[in-house]
């Protein structure tokens, strides 16, 4: 338990900062425009509908596992229910004039466990796009204000992936702030397009998704580049990243590894990269340094450099500021005096950590004693003097 509560608490941190993507509706929500679903016409309602969104949510507080990491479930309608209730009830009005109108519908997960367990949801409130009769289901991946509810779900009835046949077209797709993929065809048929098509129906409430034949349309775009590729762009690290084999299963690796930050920043703007992050099963290096100190960039640029060379190898990696913790992992032995700390969880959630770095090969230095097997899992009785490598205990 106390492994998993590591990055529960560094979520409250980024919580207790700040909520992004929510806002306080002013005045009055609109009610009645929310369909209410239980057992017994929850089944009848969806299969009616080839595409109906169900927020799960629950009037009180609890607390559950998920993916080893400890999530919190609402219990007495905490701040996050009141706020996204008050903005799904508006969507839910606005949509509701659309045609034809977009149905939204909630069910109370503590009357209802079953259903709750059948769509795997394990935190609240938890949105779901059902499509097609409730045969295809999507997570929820938009904005949790009732503006940006609209606009994504709006996008979601749309075609999976969007045909760029003009500059215009590029702003429907590529954005300053998401990541798109779009793929690049000398005609839209064969295995390559039908395969990129099943890869945007299967990520579409996770990505942005385009398709063209002009390669000159897009940003950085070339009229030499080789066709059929895909090409992934985001506003962080390379901006963009090309691909080449359209086997499904190293498309989705793809787009897994390459949308992903070479390092995760821990900060109040985080949430939604930190919550990717914290969910992985992949080996997890994390740095957490004091800003105020002169060496603190040259930590960091090391740190980047080291997570570019361990891309692709079943690591990935967070850097933050340890005032970004709000002392919440004092009992880890991760305070400003022990900064810069280096932290290696494993596959089994045990922790490695290794405080008061001298030099930023000390972080290279760490990894590799990991690889070999050499250091011992950290226990909240343990120092925090270095080190705690099995020959030098």
């Amino acid at each position: 338990m106390a492994s998993i509560s590591f990055f529960l608490v560094l979520l409250a941190s980024l919580l207790a900062v700040s909520i992004p993507g929510i806002s306080v509706v002013d005045g009055d929500a609109v009610k009645g425009a929310v369909l209410e679903l239980d057992k017994s016409n929850f089944n009848k309602t969806v299969s009616n509908h080839d595409f109906i969104v169900v927020k799960f949510y629950a009037p009180g507080f609890d607390l559950q596992i998920c993916t080893g990491l400890l999530i919190f479930v609402m219990f007495f309608m905490c701040g996050h229910c009141k706020l996204l209730a008050q903005e799904y009830e508006k969507a839910a009005s606005i949509l509701s004039t659309d045609d034809p109108p977009a149905v939204l519908a909630e069910v109370d997960a503590t009357e209802n466990r079953k259903l709750a367990s059948k769509y795997k949801v394990v935190s609240y409130p938890t949105l779901k796009i059902l499509r097609n009769g409730g045969k295809i289901v999507h997570s929820y991946k938009g904005p949790r204000d009732a503006d940006g509810i609209v606009a994504y779900l709006r996008k979601q009835r749309g075609p999976a992936s969007i045909e760029i046949k003009s500059v215009e077209d590029i702003s429907t797709v590529i954005g300053e702030n998401n990541v798109a993929i779009v793929g690049i065809f000398s005609e839209f048929a064969g295995e390559e397009y039908m395969n990129f098509t099943i890869l945007a129906e299967t990520l579409r409430s996770e990505f942005d998704f385009g398709h063209t034949l002009d390669a000159k349309l897009l940003p950085r775009g070339e009229s030499s580049v080789q066709k059929p590729i895909v090409r992934i762009f985001k506003p962080f690290d390379e901006l963009f990243v090309d691909f080449q084999d359209f086997h499904l299963d190293a498309l989705e690796k793809f787009v897994e590894e390459a949308s992903r930050r070479i390092v995760t920043i821990l900060d109040a703007s985080s949430g939604s990269d930190f919550l990717r992050f914290a969910q992985s099963e992949e080996i997890k290096v994390m740095l957490f340094f004091n800003s105020d100190r002169k060496t603190t960039t040259a930590y960091k640029e090391r740190f980047y450099e080291i997570a570019k060379q361990h891309r692709g190898k079943g690591f990935i990696f967070l850097a933050g500021d340890i005032d970004a913790t709000n002392g919440r992992l004092e009992s880890y032995g991760i305070v400003k005096k022990n900064a810069p700390i280096v932290v290696i969880e494993d596959a089994e959630r045990q922790k490695y950590i290794r405080p008061n770095l001298e030099d930023p090969e000390d972080i290279v230095e760490w990894i590799e004693e990991f690889k070999e097997g050499n250091l011992e899992p950290y226990e909240k009785s343990d120092s925090m003097e270095h080190p705690s490598a099995k020959d030098e205990l």
